[in-house]
Order: C-alpha cells, then structure tokens, then sequence
C-alpha cells in the first residue's frame, strides 16, 4: 500500500510563501485506479509528484508497504522511481533525437551498467518491443516524436513507463495535450492496463467525466482531506479544504 499521510508544501520565492498542501492524506490499495481531480493550482501534481518521490514534503509521511520512503537518500530515491514507479506526464518528455522504441529503452539504459545491457539487451528490446505492440505502436518503433502525433507520443510514455515493470502507474494530466476522442482512448488504454498488467493507477485530471470511469475519485481543493461516501459505484474520496 502506498500511502500519504498529512502531507504538507509550501513553494516560495524570496518572501513570499505560497502553501500548496496543507494536511493531504490518501491511501493507495495494490490494483486500484484512482483519479485526482481539482481546479489548475490545486495542487494536485504536487500531491502525486509526492508520492512517487520526486519530490520531497515539507512535513508529512509518504510510506510504500508500511516503510518510509519520502526521507531516503538520494541513491534509494533515484532507485524506486526506476523499479517502482512508472510516470506519464501531460508533455510527454519523449527524447526528441531518439526513436520510440530508444525511447522506451530508457529506463534500462539507466538501470544497467555498460557490460550488464550488453548481456541483456535482447531481453530489453524483446519486452519493449512487446509493449509498443500491446499500446498499439508496433509498427511504428522506428519513429521519430516528430514523426509521431499526441496520442502516439503518449501511448510510448505509456510503454516507457511499464517498461521496468513497476507497481505503480503516476499519470500527471496525461490527456492534457489531447483531443476528447484521443484522451478517452489514452484513459481506456490506462484501464486495460491497470487489469492486464496488474499495475496500479494513480491519474491526475481537470476532467471530470475521465475521472468517473476510475475506482475512486480524489478532489483537491485547499490541500486537505475529508472522506465521504459516494452516493453509488466506487468509493469517493474528498480532498476539501
């Protein structure tokens, strides 16, 4: 279980502090697909930036299977988000110069050392291969980002960011950048995999009727946490101010 507990975070340039989070908990159980969802400035992607360690809070706990990983060093951090969790982003972060397949590669490029890939990169290549196939890119490896459209660019986040087999999927705005038809695709794609694959989903949105189609929705407004129950379907979890 991934959990967050009483997170706080404040930014701030020179005098002035601008807190962001203000008491945020949320419990993440193995399988589910939760939404985040509030208005721009909530906080949200802080939230979930929190979780997946990359970053740190100011006060708060965030623990994975009841140990605490928002204090670890630097190596341990680097380490989890690798192995652990996989990160889509609204802007892709695809290398401009490499090709899908290269780009999805990535993550084991970092992993291994010079004489490790070597010896295992037919492996690598086979399973990255095997996950533009599953996202539908299977004959399109060899492009290029600029060669590609929005909804390809993020189906090969997508691929990327399972590419190390994590347990968990941090999905930060990942149809932001696309047409309605294409982001329902993306979100459906995102719920087959949180199925197939066994991975769990954690998706921040501005898209309320994305959001209904997850196991339970998470509203942001003033960095702090309140549960109600939902009148029907999955659990409904508030985060009011």
């Amino acid at each position: 279980m991934l959990i967050a507990d009483t997170i706080h975070k404040t930014y701030r340039k020179h005098r002035v502090a601008v807190p962001v989070l203000t008491g945020a908990s949320l419990a993440v159980h193995p399988g589910e697909f939760v939404s985040v969802v509030g208005a721009s400035g909530s906080g949200k992607s802080t939230f979930l930036h929190l979780l997946g360690c990359l970053d740190v809070p100011d006060a708060g706990i965030v623990s994975l299977d009841g140990q605490r990983i928002d204090h670890l060093t630097g190596r341990d951090r680097d380490r989890l988000r690798n192995t652990t969790f996989g990160y889509v982003f609204q802007f892709y972060h695809l290398l401009p110069e490499l090709s899908a397949l290269d780009n999805v590669l990535m993550p084991a490029y970092i992993a291994e050392g010079v004489l490790s890939w070597w010896g295992k990169r037919a492996a690598w290549r086979k399973r990255a291969m095997g996950l533009l196939e599953r996202v539908g890119l299977g004959q399109r490896w060899r492009h290029k980002p600029r060669e590609m459209s929005g909804g390809e660019m993020q189906r090969a986040a997508i691929a990327r960011s399972l590419l190390m087999n994590p347990r968990f999927l941090l999905a930060d705005e990942p149809t932001g950048n696309l047409d309605s038809e294409t982001g329902d695709t993306i979100v459906k794609l995102l719920r087959t995999l949180n199925r197939d694959e066994k991975v769990t989903v954690v998706m921040v949105t501005h898209n309320l009727e994305l959001a209904r189609g997850t196991d339970r929705v998470v509203r942001m407004q003033g960095g702090k946490t309140t549960e109600e129950a939902r009148p029907a379907g999955p659990k409904f979890l508030s985060l009011v101010g």
